[in-house]
């Protein structure tokens, strides 16, 4: 296997290939050449994409990995950092997990910064800019871990299953979820662009529940099993609300500039009023309120406003919708 990875190296590798690899069947090294020069033209002539035509500074996802894992850590030392801890190590190590982790994090944010808008960040500013993000959101992490206590009991409350908090926070991955969002949204609200989004990307790609750092969740938050669940930019949820498996706060329509190109930004997700609870399948589209207090039944379709207190089942809904 190495000579035959020499081959591509060196076009004079391919004399010395081991029976079992076929000359007929690999590419020179003359082609080799051939394929770099042309994927050189792609990138730099015919189909350039890079910001502003000149960024390679990006963040890394695999280095934004480690660092949502010492940011766990530093949040949940027992379960997320080191089993073994004592009185006495704990906090050395929630400061020289932080320490590293931050550091680590102040540069990422840097690079996004170099994507934002020119008239936000330049090259020259990005570097103090990312100091302040993240020495804001370093002092937001006792309030965002008392955030994710309280969302952590209500899951608990929430799923008989639950035996205890240790096992809602090592097992469940609606919970694991919402910690990647509290994070990713503190950072977003701070204004560090691209790494954010990176992190949420990261929580979807291991619990497959997909919540944009942008929506605005209120306090007790509970995705019960989770898989599936999409929570889109513009959705605003209030406070003790439950979701179940592929519930979806989407977009009904997508609103257009004079030229035909999408409007960013604009209000498109539903709000969640308090103790609102959606079953699993339910599909709740555009900007509508579902009221305080209302229960969304299993794979209810739902795109207008329903008042505090309602029980929309598929039966009711479907009738509702007729009239």
């Amino acid at each position: 296997a190495c000579k035959h990875l020499s081959h591509w190296l060196s076009p004079m590798g391919i004399d010395d290939l081991t029976p079992e690899f076929s000359p007929s069947a690999q590419t020179s090294g003359s082609n080799l050449a051939a394929i770099v020069a042309g994927l050189r033209h792609s990138r730099e002539v015919t189909h350039k994409i890079r910001h502003q035509g000149h960024v390679r500074e990006l963040p890394c996802r695999a280095t934004l990995t480690q660092i949502r894992d010492g940011l766990l850590a530093a949040l949940f030392p027992s379960h997320y950092g080191c089993s073994n801890l004592t009185d006495e190590t704990i906090d050395y190590y929630v400061g020289h997990t932080l320490s590293r982790t931050l550091g680590a994090l102040t540069e990422q944010v840097r690079r996004g910064l170099l994507l934002a808008p020119e008239n936000r960040a330049r090259f020259e500013e990005a570097d103090c800019a990312a100091c302040d993000i993240v020495r804001d959101f370093a002092a937001q992490l006792p309030a965002i871990r008392t955030a994710l206590v309280n969302d952590l009991k209500a899951a608990y409350r929430g799923d008989p299953a639950a035996t205890s908090l240790a096992e809602v926070l090592l097992c469940y991955p609606g919970m694991r979820a919402v910690i990647h969002y509290r994070i990713a949204h503190a950072l977003t609200k701070l204004g560090a662009p691209l790494v954010p989004r990176m992190l949420a990307s990261i929580s979807q790609t291991e619990t497959a529940i997909d919540i944009h750092p942008d929506a605005e969740i209120g306090p007790h938050f509970f995705i019960d099993h989770g898989v599936g669940v999409v929570i889109g930019q513009t959705a605003i949820i209030g406070e003790n609300v439950r979701l179940y498996q592929h519930v979806t706060l989407g977009a009904k329509r997508f609103a257009e500039d004079e030229t035909g190109a999408l409007v960013k930004g604009e209000p498109r997700h539903p709000i969640i009023e308090d103790n609102v609870v959606i079953y699993a399948g339910a599909t709740i589209l555009g900007r509508v309120t579902v009221g305080k207090g209302s229960v969304i039944g299993g794979n209810v379709w739902l795109t207008r406003s329903v008042p505090p207190g309602s029980f929309v089942s598929q039966a009711q809904n479907r009738l509702a919708e007729e009239e």
